[in-house]
C-alpha cells in the first residue's frame, strides 16, 4: 500500500542518516523527516488514543467493551463524550474495536425498515473508511458479513453474505442508527440489540482457535500526540 511505502521510505532514510558509511544529515534534513514522519503517523496516533479509551482503559469514562464486543448506547451524544470530535446527534451508536488476529468475525444485521438509515462504518488502524453496511451501500435487509485480516486465508462458509478483507489486523467499528425522534428510542434499542458481532468458530459451533498474544498497551497521556512523544505511540502501533 502507498501508506506502507511512504513509512518504508522515511525509515530507509532515518536508518541511512544514522548508518556510519553515510553521509551525516544536516539538522534542517533531519526536521524535514521527522516532520514527514510525524504527518504521516498522527492519525494512527489518535486512533490509538481512541482504542486506549474505547477498549482498553477500564477507568477512562469513554470506555466502551472489551475487544470483540459491541457496546450500544440507546441515547444521544452530548458535549460530554470527547473521545471522538463531532459525534452525531441523531443515530445513537455502537460500537467495537475488533481484534482480527485470531480469526475472522461474523457481524449479522436484521432487517431494518427502509424508512430508517442505518450503517457500520469500518475504519482500520490507518483510520481509512474501507468498507461501509447500510441502508446505502447493501441495503436494509439481513445479512452475515465476515470480516478478516490481513493473513486469513481459509475458506468462505455459507450463510455469508459477503467477505470484507481489513489489511490491518484491528479495526474500529461504529454502528448508526437513525432516531427519528424522542418517542423514537425504544424502537431503536430493539434494533440495536439485534445487532451482533461473534468469531466465526461461534458462528461455526467448532472449537475456537489458539487465542492471540495478550498486547502490552502502553498508556495514552493526554496532550503527548502534540510532542515527540507522539513517535513511542506511532512505533506502538
Amino acid at each position: 500500500m502507498k501508506t506502507k511505502f511512504i513509512l518504508s521510505t522515511l525509515l530507509i532514510a532515518l536508518l541511512i542518516g544514522c548508518s556510519e558509511k553515510a553521509p551525516e544529515l544536516t539538522p534542517d534534513e533531519a526536521k524535514e523527516i521527522a516532520k514527514e514522519a510525524y504527518i504521516y503517523g498522527f492519525p494512527l496516533v489518535l486512533n490509538y488514543k481512541t482504542m486506549y479509551n474505547y477498549a482498553v482503559d477500564k477507568k477512562s469514562p469513554e470506555y466502551k467493551g472489551d475487544f470483540n464486543q459491541l457496546g450500544c448506547a440507546a441515547r444521544v451524544y452530548t458535549p460530554e463524550d470527547k473521545a471522538v470530535i463531532t459525534p452525531n446527534s441523531d443515530t445513537p451508536y455502537c460500537m467495537t474495536w475488533v481484534d482480527l488476529r485470531a480469526e475472522p468475525l461474523v457481524f449479522t444485521i436484521p432487517e431494518i425498515e427502509k424508512e430508517r438509515f442505518y450503517e457500520v462504518q469500518l475504519i482500520d488502524l490507518y483510520t481509512h473508511n474501507f468498507a461501509y453496511i447500510s441502508t446505502v451501500a447493501t441495503g436494509n435487509v439481513p445479512g452475515k458479513y465476515l470480516l478478516t485480516g490481513p493473513d486469513w486465508n481459509g475458506e468462505v462458509p455459507e450463510g455469508i453474505t459477503e467477505v470484507i478483507p481489513c489489511e490491518t489486523q484491528f479495526l474500529f467499528s461504529i454502528h448508526r442508527t437513525q432516531l427519528f425522534n424522542p418517542s423514537d428510542i425504544d424502537n431503536l434499542k430493539k434494533i440495536q440489540d439485534e445487532y451482533r458481532i461473534e468469531p466465526l468458530s461461534t458462528f461455526l459451533g467448532t472449537e475456537a482457535p489458539v487465542a492471540a498474544a495478550p498486547v502490552d498497551f502502553p498508556e495514552w497521556k493526554d496532550g503527548v500526540e502534540f510532542s515527540a512523544g507522539a513517535f513511542m505511540y506511532l512505533d506502538f502501533m
